[in-house]
């Protein structure tokens, strides 16, 4: 068993740039700008501290030859877009973008600063990139997710209660990743024999209700819609409420009470982020660096909640877990 700790980073500070612009002139300084959609959770901010790390292992420390400073969009459309300008006329060498709405407000801005995003669903569907192997613009860097990883989600359902026949999924069809996700669910389901019924994310507390009221009913939030219109909270104490054992898209709702997750290790997204800044500083183009998928996944089983629910996790699935929260 383990658990993270939290890190909390020292944040960079746009005050300290023009110092970095001078010395930028021989050479010693690099800028680095970072743009994250939501700025409330501690997640966040320990993945950039890892990110900073990672770079002090590749020689460039923040506040000697390489300064960091960051910016939140507090999960807002309008405010990530202006972050995003703000970043962009501080003129940095380079953006570390976090999510979706960052990265294409980024694109939006500028085709010429380089970009290195991580957590970004379907990268080429949505548009960011041409191809994952030669991207061909000036962003390059991780994608959340690859797809067959769905059909490991009803497996799940599956396996921690056999008597499941049906599955709620909540997703949100107007993201690329979203109808790639429950296509695979979907194809997924009639080897497990159950009935996969689809739920748009802003419609996920009315259609519970009726659905759970069948019984022998499970739960699955794709990743598309982890920041879409349904509350993480309202979802997991809506499964709570339902009696509804669920899988979920990522850790935090976990944390937060959810009862399992499987999904990569985003944390490792953020170290290996500073190995493609580390390149681009010396010289190569994110055109020409191709987009990875994860490498790295993991099982998070919130033992508390399962207990509360009435489920007890089978040997097969506790001996997977890769961390147990009790």
């Amino acid at each position: 068993m383990r658990r993270r700790d939290f890190i909390k980073g020292t944040l960079g500070s746009a005050a300290m740039w023009p110092l970095g612009a001078n010395a930028q002139q021989d050479g010693s300084v690099r800028r680095i700008g970072a743009l994250f959609g939501s700025e409330d959770r501690p997640a966040q901010q320990a993945r950039l501290e890892i990110f900073r790390q990672a770079l002090g292992e590749l020689g460039w420390t923040d506040g000697r030859n390489v300064r960091i400073v960051v910016r939140y969009g507090a999960a807002n459309t309008e405010i990530i877009r202006k972050a995003a300008a703000e970043l962009i006329a501080l003129a940095p060498d380079l953006i570390l973008a976090s999510s979706g709405a960052v990265l294409g407000s980024l694109l939006q801005a500028t085709r010429s600063i380089p970009l290195v995003f991580v957590v970004i669903p379907d990268p080429v569907g949505s548009g960011f990139v041409r191809s994952l192997a030669r991207p061909g613009g000036n962003a390059t860097g991780f994608s959340q997710f690859e797809y067959s990883l769905s059909g490991k989600w009803p497996e799940l359902l599956r396996e921690i209660n056999p008597d499941l026949t049906q599955a709620v999924v909540v997703w949100d069809p107007d993201l690329p990743a979203g109808i790639g996700q429950f296509a695979i669910i979907q194809s997924v389901a009639p080897s497990l024999r159950m009935e996969v019924i689809p739920v748009r994310v802003g419609e996920a507390e009315r259609a519970m209700a009726d659905i759970a009221r069948s019984g022998n009913t499970g739960l699955i939030v794709t990743a598309a819609s982890a920041l879409g219109g349904a509350p993480r909270d309202l979802v997991i104490a809506l499964a709570a409420r339902h009696k509804l054992p669920a899988v979920y898209p990522n850790r935090q709702f976990i944390d937060q009470g959810g009862l399992m997750s499987y999904a990569a290790d985003l944390d490792e997204q953020y170290h290996r982020a500073a190995g493609y800044v580390d390149r681009i500083f010396k010289g190569e183009k994110p055109a020409d660096l191709p987009v990875q998928v994860p490498t790295k996944y993991e099982l998070v089983i919130n033992l508390k909640t399962a207990k509360a629910l009435g489920i007890t996790i089978p040997r097969t699935v506790f001996s997977r877990a890769d961390e147990v929260i009790e």
